[in-house]
């Protein structure tokens, strides 16, 4: 390919080798095997291991709804396709049904994630920002800087949502905390959680106050799409 093409890929489109470079490091946060991870797709490691090193590979939209399954994921996020544009637009499916997550369901796929969606109540209204986060001991902890509205959340009931929305085929989930926001101030709590936090604020920037929300409920909901 010419350095033109490779710019002009660069600027249309997501590059092939992309795909393998997702699906590696999805399986890898899983803690997946590269035959644990085929085993559960149906497939053959060796192709799995094609997948993941020639950036030439193009899988078929078959092999990617059985990857995205069997990582915990969606065909859109192994194409890079939520990086460029806003979720769902697409049209519902032609036989969803909506299913209620248990409660360990939920704290399973909360454990997965790293971004998430904080709701501060403020004197002028509540607010929804985006946080990077981490569970610890079963609570979502993030860390922020003194003065911002995350940090104002301390002392208030907040709710903290997560989701995944797959647009090729019109489904998703999401994941609700509603609990009691307090600042972490002790010396050796602040020091486990910066150890432990496997997330970072991805504003960098002075931060250092650390944040932890004391779960009350846990729910969560998932569009599933029926074959017929």
């Amino acid at each position: 390919m010419s350095q033109q093409a490779r710019s002009r890929s660069a600027t249309t489109g997501t590059a092939r080798g992309d795909i393998g470079r997702r699906i590696a490091q999805r399986r890898e946060e899983l803690g997946f095997t590269r035959k644990e991870a085929a085993v559960r797709a149906g497939t053959a490691p060796g192709y799995l291991q094609y997948l993941e090193e020639n950036p030439a590979a193009a899988p078929g939209i078959g092999i990617l709804i059985r990857l995205a399954d069997a990582l915990q994921t969606t065909v859109a996020a192994l194409l890079g396709g939520g990086a460029e544009l806003p979720p769902g637009t697409g049209r519902a499916a032609y036989h969803p049904e909506l299913v209620e997550l248990s409660a360990e369901e939920c704290r399973a796929r909360l454990s997965t994630h790293g971004v998430g969606r904080l709701a501060v109540p403020t004197p002028t209204g509540p607010v929804i920002m985006p946080v990077n986060y981490s569970v610890i001991d079963g609570a979502v902890v993030y860390c922020t800087a003194h003065g911002t509205e995350p940090a104002a959340a301390a002392g208030t009931e907040v709710g903290f949502e997560i989701d995944r929305i797959d647009d090729a085929l019109s489904r998703g989930w999401s994941v609700l905390v509603q609990g009691h926001a307090r600042a972490v101030t002790e010396p050796d709590e602040v020091r486990r959680l910066e150890e432990q936090a496997y997330t970072a604020p991805w504003a960098g920037g002075e931060r250092d106050m650390w944040v932890r929300i004391e779960t009350v409920s846990i729910s969560g909901r998932e569009i599933a799409v029926r074959e017929s």
